[in-house]
């Protein structure tokens, strides 16, 4: 029984006389064996839902214990955690912190551990490049806690523990770790598409304003209008934060590679500014007089309608895990990028347009820059792919009473 993980205490009885003092050992004679107890420690309620939650997420769950090995593989198989093999505490005491770091990342349980050693479990993962949270609620949990990128413990733990802690369970559902790690990735996921899609698009028109300030006559865009611009498209993306990444783009951590990212906006910038030196043509092919100073306005809004379109299709389609969002039912992104578009297409026809420095154009323009923005489409599908990139799991240490 006991190395099946359950504590036993013999019980048995005897007829003494009453007496007021205390019974000494000399009294355990001539006693009756009745039996044992078994002691089981019982993981809490809520605790195999949140382990199998964690593992779906790509989250790989360790024990740090100091209790009995059998007892802490007791508890893993009743949570339908592989134990494998239980490291002790007395192993790792002589290990340099780079053997520990190559045993903790193949080891599930530690037991006998003492607090040092659960810190030094917890530092030696973080060294490996792993994402640590800790979940502790005793006192020997405090330097672990204190060790990990996160410490959590549960609103019944001791006061120090709350105190060290980064994030206090509100109640006793542990599903709330969870809850927490679905809501990061999915923060920051948008948090990855914003800033793709707004560094990628000013980018392209930073390049293709400063060609057209050396091709041009006049001033490419007036202040005004690039004020109204940006405020469209910056209010359009407050829809970003209410955007709900595809489920698969949440298995794994969104991380944003520094040169990866900046190979990717430069090239999505690119793009953008290609696509408004095609708009430039075809401007000169529908209104001759377009680049010089006989038909400033109708440059000016020709330009305007060709950006605010091009930054509703990098809207709809750099976004974090737009691949499966597309086939849904209309989002709020969706809706913010359609807005945005109807605003570039109709404002220079409405009497704001001249109010702005900016007219109207003819049917054949629309029709050619259609043509422009279906090229300009199929690119970003071709070379502006997903933002998001995995990596290695996330092991989260878990106390034994949790």
């Amino acid at each position: 029984q006991a190395a099946e993980g359950v504590r036993l205490l013999a019980v048995a009885t005897a007829r003494r006389p009453a007496r007021t003092r205390a019974y000494t050992p000399a009294d355990e004679r001539g006693l009756t064996f009745r039996g044992f107890v078994a002691f089981h420690d019982a993981p809490a309620d809520t605790a195999h839902d949140a382990v199998r939650a964690l593992a779906a997420r790509g989250v790989e769950v360790k024990v740090l214990t100091g209790d009995d090995p059998a007892t802490a593989a007791r508890v893993c198989r009743d949570l339908d955690i592989a134990p494998a093999d239980v490291t002790t505490g007395e192993r790792i005491k002589d290990l340099t912190d780079e053997k520990l770091g190559e045993l903790a990342a193949r080891t599930t349980v530690f037991a006998r551990c003492t607090p040092e050693d659960k810190a030094r479990v917890v530092t030696a993962l973080r060294a490996q490049g792993r994402t640590t949270g800790y979940l502790g609620d005793g006192v020997n949990d405090l330097p672990a806690l204190r060790a990990a990128d996160v410490g959590v413990c549960p609103h019944d733990g001791v006061d120090v523990a709350r105190e060290s802690a980064d994030v206090v369970l509100a109640g006793k559902d542990l599903r709330a770790v969870e809850h927490a790690v679905v809501a990061g990735r999915h923060s920051s996921a948008n948090i990855a598409s914003y800033l793709r899609i707004t560094l990628s698009s000013n980018l392209g028109n930073v390049i293709a304003m400063l060609v057209a300030a050396l091709l041009l006559p006049f001033l490419p865009m007036l202040p005004a209008q690039v004020l109204v611009q940006n405020l469209c498209f910056d209010g359009a993306q407050l829809a970003l934060a209410h955007d709900r990444p595809d489920p698969a783009a949440l298995r794994r951590p969104t991380v944003l590679r520094p040169r990866s990212f900046l190979r990717s906006i430069t090239g999505i910038g690119a793009l953008g500014a290609l696509a408004d030196l095609a708009t430039f043509a075809v401007l000169a092919l529908c209104l001759p007089g377009a680049l010089d100073l006989s038909d400033e306005a109708a440059f000016h809004g020709g330009w305007f309608t060709e950006n605010l379109l091009t930054q509703a299709l990098v809207m709809l389609l750099l976004r974090t895990g737009r691949r499966a969002a597309e086939g849904r039912a209309p989002g709020p992104v969706r809706w913010a990028a359609t807005g945005l578009a109807v605003i570039g297409i109709l404002l220079p026809l409405t009497p704001v347009g001249p109010w702005l420095g900016m007219t109207g154009l003819p049917v054949t323009y629309y029709l050619l820059l259609a043509v422009v923005l279906g090229l300009y489409a199929a690119a970003l599908r071709r070379f502006g792919g997903g933002v998001s990139s995995s990596r290695r799991s996330l092991p989260s240490g878990l106390s034994s009473r949790s």
